[in-house]
């Protein structure tokens, strides 16, 4: 049998249909909405780019879709942003940034709450799309074919946020999660912490939580530490089951003082716990406390994302710090230079994380007095 040429493969999963933007945009190694500015507005990509689309144009014989066109011209002034949850504190950051950031502009914005459900997400990518948008923000990299198919058609900027991925749909904001799990797990190894546990407690495992997972593991392998059954994770139902949650998504620190008698139980020779968010660590410190043991010394604790609900915890927590009110007003002006034709030609901005290092695990005693008289 003859060998089928790039072109032919693409046509040949068509059958009778026409080359679409999307079949563009993969020869041309680029995003679809990249493929359709290359063609309708060529003045905002780089000369390469536009010559690569242009030559998949010809070479599949692409005829643009006019009628998409048309109603391309008459996007709206509304910006959609769709996030997992209005329950959790980290979202209400994002927002009041992409808010900040959409104040002073004539854009307004529809927001929707997926409840982390990838039907709902799909039905409010839907509805949204249906509204012509002059530009959609959902959280996170991990939609669903559907939904990233719809996205990726939608003709307007499509901002991902609060993750990182080397194939944005079109523009990413945000930091690597797994990095993230990383550094706070090489820090409570400096710290000179040998049996760390993490307490995952969440109904959703999504791409965020699994990579603070990952980079959890992978700084404990390289030292050689690594143990899975330090590990305690927990799905909604046995949360439930166990102590039934009032507060819909919300997970509380009665949670996670379970989790860590579950977990001292298993492992009584457990001397840190990385915690996957603050409500959880503050569970833990209390759970610790009321166990009678030390912290920093018996056992350290360490959170996620520095929120302010952790202020005024004593000891203080360490926490692993995020740019979430950043995020949120990144996204905005993201999208707002790619409609000002002004786009930044980097589609991956990461605003990185950092430690905020507190009493709960200084067991080197590295902090000073007049710093722990501050935090």
């Amino acid at each position: 049998m003859a060998q089928r040429t790039g072109c032919q493969d693409l046509a040949s999963t068509r059958a009778d249909k026409r080359p679409t933007l999307t079949d563009v945009a993969r020869m041309a190694h680029c995003s679809p909405i990249t493929a359709s500015r290359a063609i309708n507005t060529p003045g905002v990509v780089s000369a390469d780019l536009r010559e690569r689309v242009m030559a998949a144009v010809e070479r599949l014989g692409y005829l643009p879709n006019l009628n998409a066109r048309a109603l391309a011209s008459t996007r709206t002034h509304v910006v959609g942003v769709i996030v997992p949850s209005l329950a959790q504190h980290i979202f209400s950051d994002v927002l009041r940034g992409v808010y900040d950031a959409v104040q002073p502009t004539s854009l307004r914005v529809h927001l929707g709450n997926t409840h982390y459900d990838s039907a709902e997400e799909e039905r409010l990518i839907g509805e949204f799309l249906r509204h012509k948008p002059a530009a959609m923000i959902v959280s996170g990299v991990d939609q669903s074919p559907l939904a990233r198919s719809m996205l990726a058609d939608a003709g307007c900027t499509v901002v991902q946020m609060m993750d990182l991925t080397a194939d944005p749909i079109d523009r990413v904001v945000g930091f690597s999660h797994v990095e993230a799990g990383y550094i706070m797990t090489r820090h409570l190894i400096d710290q000179g912490y040998r049996r760390i546990g993490y307490l995952f407690l969440v109904g959703w495992m999504n791409t965020r939580s699994a990579g603070r997972l990952q980079g959890w593991k992978q700084a404990l392998e390289e030292a050689d530490l690594y143990d899975p059954s330090l590990l305690v994770t927990r799905t909604s139902e046995d949360l439930d089951r166990q102590l039934p949650r009032e507060r819909g998504e919300v997970i509380t620190p009665l949670h996670a003082r379970a989790g860590l008698r579950e977990l001292l139980t298993a492992k009584p020779k457990v001397d840190a716990v990385f915690c996957n968010n603050d409500p959880l660590a503050l569970g833990v410190l209390f759970e610790a406390i009321a166990q009678g043991l030390r912290v920093p010394e018996d056992l350290g604790v360490a959170g996620f994302n520095d929120s302010d609900m952790i202020l005024g915890a004593h000891p203080s927590l360490t926490s692993l710090r995020t740019p979430r009110y950043e995020i949120g007003f990144r996204a905005v002006e993201e999208a707002l230079a790619v409609m000002q034709g002004q786009a930044n030609p980097e589609r991956v901005t990461d605003l990185g994380t950092k430690v905020s290092f507190r009493r709960s695990t200084d067991r080197l005693g590295q902090l000073s007095a007049d710093h722990l008289s501050n935090v």
